[in-house]
């Protein structure tokens, strides 16, 4: 009985730690940053620390409500940028396809997006950013 409680709590512990972590992290890609948005501005952009390294592909998902990305431009540390036509909806909970970056030297200094969010009542909608090695 005494391991049984004990196999229990160990796994309630675990099941906590994974939901408080879950949001933020999906396997084999990293968090990179988070922006509130709401429908009062069109454009956003989320900064990102050189020291997280460089990434060969980056993606936006979407929490609370449904975001419409009309074009996203990633900065690098190197002074270049890619740009990248989205004109698509993301509904809550869902996400942008993976973005793959070009060229060598992929330090992310920033990601810009352009969108119209589709929040109510000054509803914000969460968008964040994550990367791939």
């Amino acid at each position: 009985m005494r391991v049984h409680r004990l196999a229990s709590a160990i796994a309630l512990i675990t099941l906590t730690l994974g939901c408080a972590a879950g949001p933020r992290t999906q396997a084999g890609w990293t968090f990179l940053g988070e922006r509130q948005v709401t429908d009062r501005i069109d454009h956003d952009r989320i900064p990102v620390t050189g020291r997280r390294g460089d990434f060969t592909r980056i993606k936006l998902t979407v929490h609370r409500t449904s975001v419409d990305f009309r074009r996203v431009v990633v900065h690098f540390a190197n002074g270049t940028r890619q740009e990248v036509e989205m004109r698509r909806t993301v509904e809550a909970g869902g996400e942008t396809r993976a973005i793959d970056l070009r060229g060598a030297d992929r330090v992310i200094q920033s990601v810009e997006f352009w969108y119209d969010a589709n929040t109510i009542g000054g509803r914000s909608a969460s968008v964040r950013l994550l990367g791939r090695r």
